[in-house]
C-alpha cells in the first residue's frame, strides 16, 4: 500500500533582519535621546534662571548706571548712549505722545538713555552675564551670612515672622522641606527598603520605612509597629502611608537609590543583586510561539 502523499506546508517566514531600518533607528534614539533630553532640560533651566534672576538684576544695574553716570563720568567723556540731542528729545516726545499729553523732557531723556544703554548692554555677552554673576555672588553671600551665629538668629526670626503671614504660612514650610531634601540639607528620611504585602495577600509592593508606628496602632496590632511609605510610579515623592507590624515586612538588601530607580522606571532598572532570569511564557493552545515561527526546517526535522 503506497504511503499517503505529504501534506504541503507553507515555508517558514524568514527571521527579522537584525540591521533593519526600524531596529537601527530605535537603537540610535536609545543612544542619542538621553543626551538630547538632558541638554534640553539644562537649557530651559538656564533660560528660567536667566529670565527670572539675571535679567531683573541687569535691569537694576542699568538703572543705577544711568543715575551714576553724570556723577562719576566727566561731561567730556560721557558715553554715546547718554548724550541725547534736543532734536532727538523732541522727535521722541512727538512719536510717544499719549492721550494724557506730551511727555516731559526729563521723562523723554530718561527713556531714550535707558533704551540706548539696553541696546549697548545686550550687544555684549559679558554685560549680559553680569546679572547672573551678581546673582551667584548674592546667593553665596546669603549662605555665608546664614552660616554664622548672628545670621542664623536673624534668619530664624524672619522665618517666625513669615510663618505668621496668611497664605504664605500654608505654602512656605512644605516648599522649604522639599528644597532641603533636594539640595541635601536634610538626610533622606527613609531608613530601610522593605516589601509589604499589599493591597491583597500574595501581592507585594516596595516601600520605605520612615519611622516607628503609632502607639495606638501598636496596641491594636498587638506588637511592634512601623510606618512604611509606599511610593507611586513614576513619581516616588507621592504615595500613601501604611502602619504595619514590624515582623510583617521583608527587608530588601538594596540601597535607597536603587529602590528609587526601580520605582521610577516601573521595574525596568532592577538592582544587580536582585536580577533573575524572566520566567518562560506558558504555551497557549492554538497559539504558535515566536520561537517556533522562526525555527529552521532542519531544527524541526
Amino acid at each position: 500500500m503506497p504511503d499517503p502523499a505529504p501534506t504541503p506546508t507553507s515555508p517558514p517566514s524568514p527571521p527579522p533582519r537584525a540591521g533593519g531600518f526600524r531596529h537601527v533607528t530605535l537603537r540610535g534614539l536609545a543612544v542619542l535621546l538621553p543626551s538630547i533630553l538632558t541638554l534640553w532640560i539644562l537649557w530651559y533651566a538656564f533660560v528660567f534662571v536667566f529670565n527670572n534672576v539675571a535679567e531683573p538684576i541687569n535691569s537694576g544695574l542699568r538703572a543705577g548706571i544711568i543715575r551714576l553716570t553724570p556723577i562719576m563720568v566727566p561731561a567730556a567723556k560721557l558715553p554715546s548712549w547718554y548724550t541725547v540731542s534736543p532734536a532727538e528729545v523732541e522727535q521722541f516726545k512727538a512719536s510717544n505722545a499719549s492721550k494724557s499729553g506730551v511727555l516731559s523732557t526729563e521723562a523723554a531723556l530718561s527713556e531714550i538713555r535707558q533704551a540706548g544703554l539696553e541696546r549697548t548692554w545686550r550687544a555684549k555677552w559679558y554685560l549680559q552675564a553680569t546679572g547672573l554673576l551678581v546673582g551667584i555672588a548674592l546667593i553665596y553671600l546669603a549662605g555665608t551670612l546664614v552660616g554664622g551665629f548672628l545670621g542664623r538668629r536673624v534668619y530664624a526670626y524672619l522665618e517666625r515672622v513669615i510663618s505668621k503671614v496668611p497664605g504664605f504660612k500654608q505654602v512656605y514650610p512644605y516648599v522649604k522641606q522639599l528644597v532641603e531634601l533636594v539640595l541635601g540639607e536634610k538626610t533622606m528620611a527613609f531608613s530601610r527598603v522593605v516589601l509589604v504585602e499589599c493591597p491583597r495577600p500574595g501581592s507585594w509592593v516596595m516601600g520605605f520605612v520612615t519611622a516607628g508606628g503609632l502607639k495606638t496602632a501598636g496596641e491594636i496590632l498587638d506588637g511592634d509597629a512601623i510606618t512604611v511609605f509606599i511610593p507611586n510610579t513614576p513619581t516616588p515623592f507621592t504615595g500613601f502611608t501604611l502602619t504595619v507590624r514590624a515582623d510583617a515586612v521583608i527587608d530588601l538588601p538594596i540601597s535607597i537609590d536603587e529602590a528609587l530607580r526601580y520605582i521610577i522606571t516601573g521595574g525596568v532598572l532592577m538592582p544587580n543583586s536582585q536580577q533573575i532570569a524572566a520566567p518562560a511564557v506558558p504555551a497557549v493552545p492554538g497559539r504558535v510561539s515566536t520561537a517556533d515561527t522562526h525555527e529552521s526546517p532542519a531544527a524541526k526535522a
